[in-house]
This record gives structure tokens, C-alpha cells and sequence, in this order.
């Protein structure tokens, strides 16, 4: 076989990732959940399609019928490829569904199967299935002990040691377990999980990812994001808070509160990057947060240029706000290839180097000449920006200005996004000034942690003392500390 050809592994799809996003930070997973609607898991498939930017590897769902039991299914791939086809959404019937979106960490390791989530577990008082957004911080020790104790791991992910701890536990209905089990976690988690008969949301008590409740006709909606409720016609309830477990059946919502009250510590790159524009955080819009970032970044980094032109999609809407308060005109300076989606011939390293320009295109004819301001979500190897900053110089720009909203990416982020390790992070071994000159361009700022907190509504910029949100992979400072990854060396920052 040459070895430019697609990787042996049959289930391997890391080459078909999008190559032109490789330096992004990747956000692992997106959940959603129905109960009380016909064909449940058809409103689940909907739902992923819109949460399909969480996780574009793999989907799976798991469904309850009450003749027919427990089915699932778990694909490789996009939603559209896979839970759209008839024969297949035939086999998950009933009112009762939840569903999970992934992105798999990279690291070498082909995708398994096994890993793609919801899981399942059948317990003494009925089977249940689970499906997970964030990381657990303890899951090695946990895995180890559970081993030793005799349990038989069947994945690799951090989730399956939720389904032990529960089957581990002694209290007597599936949610009981559940708060039994999850006490015993650290890290991050928003979960949706089901039983026979009821359809259950929990979030961490720092609420570090987002978890939302909704409702459509007579039935109840778990999900991610509020864009995946507008997907199929339901009403925006409200959050699931931090700390809380909400287990929904024919009765209504309950609320139970079964963890430590702790101040929420909200992922502050949420707003940045992950979730998209179309969605609600905190009854603000995510558009209007983004397109505030501009604004802000404009304030503390003017430079005196003819165009603003985002890096599309995540710039753009920081790209506006930008050009609304800097007053230079705003154009869109590249395009995006909107269908180029995974590489469309063999990956050989000729097409690897083409990478960017098969998905984005300066236009030439805009861009000849001109002063030209760049706006990016964030830089984390550099080596995107780079490509991007030859492709617009190629195009006779007379000089490029990258204005980045978010601050430098520092520190790895072990809450549920995939980070590169530390080293590999440029702001982690450059300063601003140096990063400018490696990248090659004429200026570059990032927006500053203060300005951050300031474009997301906290007037006063970040409390030191008492921050609002998670912000580790910017400050290096972790609300749980990551024991097992400490465990392995990992250093934590010094105390200042």
C-alpha cells in the first residue's frame, strides 16, 4: 500500500478531518434528549444535525419503546449520512431517545466503535443509557480502582465509569444511582441519560458546559444548545443549572439539587468559539457576545488599515463589531469553499499542503493593494494563520494585521475540549511580540482577559480574586484540578 493512501484501520477517519480547521480547538461532544413525542429518535437526529459543529466524528442514539425495549445505534460520520436514512430510523421507534454527537481527542489512536456514545447498561432495576459532554479529571484513578474491584471495561472513554460507578451503587432507582455515582467524579460533565421511562439531565455543580431544557408539544427537550431546539419547533425553557439533576417522565420536570453548591464557572470559550452564533447563553445571544468581542478588541488594539475582514466563519461576527466601532469598512476579504467538507481525494501530502485553499480563497481583487486587518477567533499552533497570512500577502495585500478574539491560548483545556499538549500551544512559549514575528505579519493583538469578561457582560472586567468563568486555558487557572493528568507530570502554574 503507498503511504499516502488512507490509513489501514477501517474505522480510522482521522484523515478525513477538515484540513483547513486542524488548528482549532476542537469542543468533544453535543447531547440531546426527547421524551414524550412520536418517533422520538427522528427528533434526536434533528437535534444532532444542529449540534453536529460539537463533534463530527461519530453519532449515536439509544431509544425506548415500550413493546419493543432498548435500540440503538452508532455510526461513524456526519448525521446527515447516517441517521437520515429511512431503513436505519426505522429500528429506533418509541417516545423516548437520546443521542450524542463526538469528536475523538487525537493522539494516533483510530476511533473504535466502542467508543461512540450513548452507552448502555442494564441494571437490576432496568436498563439506562448515558451520553456525556465534558471530561472527568479522576477517570484514570477511577478506571483503576473499578478494575481492581472486578469491573470489565468494554471503551476507553471516561464515560463508562459512570455506568460502573452506578452499577457499583446501592441506592435503589437509576437517578439515586446516578447522584451516588457522579459524587464521586471530578471535572466537567453535562450529561443526558434514560431510563424505561424517564429522560434525566445533569450538569456539574461549576456548570462548565452548557445544558439546556425545552419543551415541544407535549414533550420535553434536553440539549446542548438552543439552536438545536429551534431545529424541531420546541420552546426555550430555561438552563439546567449547575449543580443540577432534572429527571422528567410523564408527570412533568422534577429538580433535585444533589451536589455542593459551588460558584458556576461557565466556559468562557463557549462564548468565544464553541457554540454557535445562532444559540443563547445566559439570555445572552451568542451572536451579539462575539460581535461585542470586536467591539471591545477594536478599543484596546486600533490599527490604521483600509479593510476588515474576518478569517470565516468564527471571525465574523467579531469581525463586524470590530469594523462598526474602528469605522473601517468591513469586506469579505476570504471565502470560504462552503462544500468542500472532508477532503475529496487521497490525503497524499501534496493535497496536506493545499489544505487551507481548498477551503478558504482570498479575493484577489478586494484585496490587491490594501491594508488589510485580519480578525480570528484564536491562534493555538499558528500554523493556520501562517498558511492564511501568505495565502492574503500572495493576493498583493500591502499589509496584514491579525486581531485575535480571544486572549492567547496558553494552557491545555482537560474539561472536554481537545487542546494540544502545552508545548505545542504557541502562546505557551512565545510572547505577543514574538508570535508577530513568527507568524510574519505586521501587527498582532489579542484581546485581553479583562476585555474578554468585559465583551460577555461582566462590566468590570475579571474578579482575580473570584473569576465568573472557566478561563484555565487562558489564565492557567483550573476550578478542578486535573488529577490524572498531574498524575502523568503535568505541571500547574506557579503560584504568582
Amino acid at each position: 500500500m503507498s503511504k499516502h493512501m488512507p490509513p489501514a484501520h477501517p474505522f480510522d477517519t482521522s484523515y478525513l478531518r477538515d484540513v483547513a480547521d486542524e488548528d482549532k480547538l476542537k469542543e468533544e461532544c453535543g447531547v440531546f434528549g426527547v421524551i414524550g413525542v412520536t418517533e422520538a429518535a427522528n427528533f434526536v437526529a434533528l437535534g444532532l444535525h444542529a449540534l453536529q459543529h460539537r463533534g463530527q466524528e461519530a453519532g449515536g442514539i439509544v431509544c425506548h419503546h415500550p413493546e419493543h425495549g432498548f435500540n440503538s445505534a452508532r455510526r461513524f460520520g456526519y448525521v446527515r449520512d447516517n441517521f437520515t436514512k429511512q431503513s436505519l430510523m426505522e429500528t429506533l421507534p418509541g417516545p423516548l431517545a437520546i443521542g450524542h454527537v463526538r469528536y475523538s481527542t487525537s493522539g494516533g489512536k483510530a476511533p473504535q466503535i466502542r467508543d461512540v456514545q450513548p452507552f448502555f447498561g442494564e441494571f437490576a432495576m432496568g436498563g439506562a443509557a448515558i451520553a456525556h459532554n465534558g471530561n472527568i479529571t479522576n477517570a484514570d484513578a477511577l478506571r483503576r480502582e473499578l478494575i481492581e474491584r472486578g469491573s470489565i471495561f468494554q471503551s476507553s472513554s471516561d464515560t463508562e465509569c459512570i455506568i460502573h460507578l452506578m452499577a457499583r451503587s446501592l441506592q435503589r432507582t437509576i437517578p439515586d444511582r446516578m447522584q451516588d455515582a457522579l459524587r464521586r467524579v471530578e471535572g466537567a460533565f453535562s450529561i443526558v441519560a434514560m431510563t424505561r421511562t424517564k429522560l434525566i439531565g445533569v450538569r456539574d455543580p461549576l456548570g462548565v458546559r452548557p445544558l439546556v431544557l425545552g419543551q415541544v408539544a407535549d414533550g420535553w427537550v434536553l440539549s446542548s444548545e438552543t439552536c438545536a431546539l429551534d431545529i424541531i419547533g420546541a420552546k426555550y425553557v430555561r438552563e439546567v443549572e449547575p449543580g443540577e439533576m432534572v429527571v422528567i417522565n410523564g408527570n412533568g420536570v422534577e429538580s433535585h439539587f444533589p451536589f455542593r453548591r459551588q460558584k458556576p464557572r461557565f466556559c468562557i470559550f463557549e462564548h468565544v468559539y464553541f457554540s454557535r452564533p445562532d444559540s443563547i447563553i445566559g439570555q445572552r445571544s451568542v451572536y451579539e457576545t462575539r460581535r461585542q468581542i470586536g467591539i471591545e478588541l477594536a478599543r484596546e488594539a486600533p490599527v490604521d488599515a483600509d479593510l476588515v475582514c474576518p478569517v470565516p466563519d468564527s471571525g465574523t461576527p467579531a469581525a463586524i463589531g470590530y469594523s462598526h466601532e474602528s469605522g473601517i469598512p468591513y469586506a469579505m476579504g476570504i471565502i470560504r469553499n462552503q462544500y468542500m467538507g472532508r477532503t475529496f481525494i487521497e490525503p497524499t501530502e501534496q493535497i496536506r499542503n493545499m489544505g487551507v485553499r481548498l477551503k478558504l480563497n482570498v479575493n484577489r481583487a478586494l484585496i490587491k493593494g490594501k491594508r488589510v486587518i485580519l480578525v480570528d477567533d484564536s491562534v493555538v499552533r499558528g500554523t493556520t494563520s501562517r498558511k492564511i497570512k501568505e495565502m492574503v500577502i500572495d493576493a498583493g495585500a500591502k499589509e496584514v494585521h491579525f486581531r485575535i478574539a480571544s486572549p492567547p491560548t496558553a494552557w491545555p483545556c482537560f474539561y472536554g475540549v481537545d487542546t494540544p499538549q502545552r508545548e505545542k500551544l504557541l502562546a505557551a512559549t512565545m510572547s505577543e511580540d514574538e508570535m508577530c514575528a513568527h507568524l510574519q505579519v505586521d501587527s498582532l493583538r489579542f484581546i485581553t482577559l479583562d476585555g474578554l469578561y468585559r465583551a460577555v457582560g461582566e462590566a468590570s472586567g475579571r474578579n482575580a480574586a473570584c473569576p465568573q468563568y472557566c478561563d484555565a486555558c487562558f489564565s492557567g487557572e483550573y476550578p478542578v484540578e486535573p488529577s490524572d493528568q498531574i498524575e502523568k507530570g503535568f505541571e500547574l502554574k506557579a503560584a504568582e
